[in-house]
């Protein structure tokens, strides 16, 4: 027990935890915005657009996250030289928020589109009829009720995500979670097991109570038909 407690002196467990929670954070807005461009792309009366966004979402949610991170940093930082500002450790960080938001946007789109199908389709009838063109439609009636129906499916994709943010270890992000874990079981390795529960235990805490405010809030929010 006393060589398992000296980990939490030597590493800082918690501000790695902390390092993940801000990549989730700073990606869920990014991935939110895009997503939901993307959605609107989607549902467009305009042909091309409805292609623009349907390979944006095929393309990307069938490319490994981790690649799209490495492009980031090694093709968009190390061959192109595109920084985010700050300092080293601060760029990496960004381009791995960068990458993050790019994958789950993707996701956060055809979560959104799900919950476009969940509004009756007299409600965009209606929209016509009073003569609202598509974005003043989507954006008062269609959009509003939309994620409202689509609670469930952006709480499943936030969850993924900060399981995910792990991945910015590969972008060179070396003090959140899995970078510090791996630190720790090259240099603990009497104590690997304990180790690897700490971490596992870490993300229980963080993913469950996001699974209980999504519970809570489908139900809360839920459109009544």
């Amino acid at each position: 027990m006393e060589n398992y407690l000296s980990i939490f002196t030597e590493y800082n467990i918690p501000g790695a935890f902390w390092v993940n929670i801000q990549l989730t954070f700073w990606a869920a807005i990014g991935a939110l915005v895009l997503g939901t461009v993307l959605a609107l792309l989607r549902i467009s009366p305009v042909a091309s657009f409805r292609a623009i966004g349907s390979s944006y979402v095929n393309l990307v949610r069938n490319t490994p996250l981790t690649i799209i991170i490495l492009f980031a940093v090694l093709a968009l930082y190390g061959q192109l030289g595109f920084t985010l500002g700050g300092d080293f450790q601060a760029n990496f960080f960004r381009l791995s928020v960068l990458g993050l938001a790019v994958y789950h946007a993707a996701f956060v789109c055809e979560a959104i589109r799900s919950g476009v199908n969940t509004v009756p389709l007299g409600q965009a009838e209606a929209a016509r009829a009073i003569g609202l063109g598509f974005m003043p439609a989507a954006r008062l009636i269609i959009l509003p009720q939309a994620f409202r129906g689509a609670i469930v499916p952006l709480g499943n994709t936030l969850i993924a995500l900060i399981k995910n943010s792990t991945v910015a270890a590969v972008g060179s992000v070396a003090t959140e979670s899995s970078s510090v874990m791996k630190s720790m079981i090259e240099f603990r390795a009497d104590i690997v097991i304990p180790i690897f529960l700490t971490f596992a235990i870490g993300f229980v805490i963080i993913v469950i109570p996001v699974g209980l405010v999504t519970t809570w809030l489908s139900k809360k929010l839920a459109v009544a038909r």
